[in-house]
């Protein structure tokens, strides 16, 4: 058989991934479809960070950065992961990334190994089960209790045998913010049984609960264990800016770096100047959009609650809803018949098992959009009914 007539077959890890994954395309607003699927900000990008963009390019800031970042952005991320944590963060212990996806990638990649067992909570972000199946391990889903925190003696033995611990909080898609509590109890757990720790704190500049939010980086039981996974995707609007970052111990930040480096190779130098002004002069706007997230989140809520069969536990970060429907639909069914009614949103399914009966919805749009979605969604699901 020549070589033009030989049938392509991809490499056993996408064929894993393709066996596998849950995540689902779903489409953006349009003239005759409201979208509460996507998980993105619906602001622009602030001007004093466009301009900086703009600045850095117009000074020649158009060559390859240093492979773990610009110098300036480094020691910026630096000082901002110290003050959190209380301890200095010395060279080596940053990793500029092309987004929190490509610093998830990195970080996984650069740990798992075939046949490693990876602990995820379901319901989760999909992102990480397919990163964890693309390096060959194994996931093991733990669920969560009713009200979607975790279940802390299922946490206890799911990590039994565990190289790697993967969590986001606030949580995608639950809208969870992990208490004091959860995250010092799951400090002691992993050092108890020697397993690592991914934690990816994307939405930590959005809580709503009235309580400060706890990170890995203010518990010193994750020191040497965690690499802290972060984005200005979210924070500051930035999501097609592609710039996140990994710290951690430098030998954990050395592997994930190869993995980086190999595949993405160094993020764009003038995005990184603008990241720096992001961290270091617009508190203001983070501040202002989260002031309209909070809003948002009660004209959500107040919409889902009136809604015959949904229940809601009150989302109290990120800017999601997660709530469960009561007909006998699988998730994936319920958003395509929802979709006939001019209403996109995730099926629940996509985050794991536990999801199933569950739908995502985004309050990370308009009022106008957020109030016209609820009222498709309740037209929806009452014709369903």
């Amino acid at each position: 058989m020549s070589s033009l007539t030989k049938k392509f077959i991809a490499a056993e890890a996408v064929l894993r991934i393709e066996r596998t994954s849950l995540r689902v395309q779903q489409p953006a607003s349009s003239g005759d479809m409201v979208s509460l699927a996507m998980g993105e900000p619906d602001f622009d990008t602030p001007p004093r960070i466009v301009e900086a963009a703009a600045q850095a390019l117009r000074n020649g800031f158009t060559h390859y950065a240093p492979l773990l970042g610009d110098k300036l952005l480094c020691e910026a991320l630096a000082e901002e992961v110290s003050a959190q944590s209380g301890f200095p963060v010395k060279q080596g212990e940053v990793l500029v990334t092309h987004g929190g996806t490509a610093g998830l990638a990195a970080a996984i990649l650069s740990i798992v190994n075939p046949g490693d067992r990876v602990v995820i909570p379901d319901p989760t972000y999909s992102l990480y089960a397919d990163l964890v199946n693309m390096a060959g391990g194994v996931c093991v889903p733990m669920p969560c209790k009713a009200d979607l925190h975790w279940d802390l003696d299922r946490l206890a033995s799911s990590l039994e045998g565990a190289k790697l611990f993967v969590f986001c909080n606030p949580g995608n898609p639950t809208g969870i913010v992990h208490t004091r509590e959860e995250i010092e109890t799951l400090g002691r757990l992993v050092n108890q049984h020697d397993t690592l720790v991914i934690a990816d704190e994307a939405y930590s500049d959005l809580v709503f609960t009235g309580k400060p939010f706890t990170s890995v980086l203010q518990v010193p039981a994750f020191r040497g264990r965690t690499l802290f996974c972060q984005t200005f995707s979210k924070s500051y609007a930035m999501t097609g800016w592609r710039v996140g970052y990994l710290a951690g111990p430098a030998d954990m930040i050395a592997a994930a770096a190869r993995v980086h480096n190999s595949v993405n190779g160094s993020v764009n130098t003038a995005v990184q100047r603008a990241a720096v002004v992001a961290l270091k002069e617009c508190k203001d706007d983070v501040k202002r959009m989260y002031d309209v997230y909070r809003e948002r989140r009660i004209l959500m809520m107040e919409g889902l609650l009136a809604i015959p069969g949904l229940k809601l536990n009150e989302p109290e970060g990120a800017f999601y809803c997660f709530p469960s429907y009561s007909l006998p639909i699988p998730a994936i069914d319920m958003v395509a018949l929802l979709r006939e009614q001019g209403i996109a949103v995730r099926p629940g399914s996509e985050f794991g098992a536990a999801g199933e009966g569950h739908l995502r919805l985004s309050y990370a749009a308009s009022k106008e959009a957020i109030v016209e979605g609820v009222k498709r969604l309740k037209r929806g699901l009452a014709s369903l009914g």
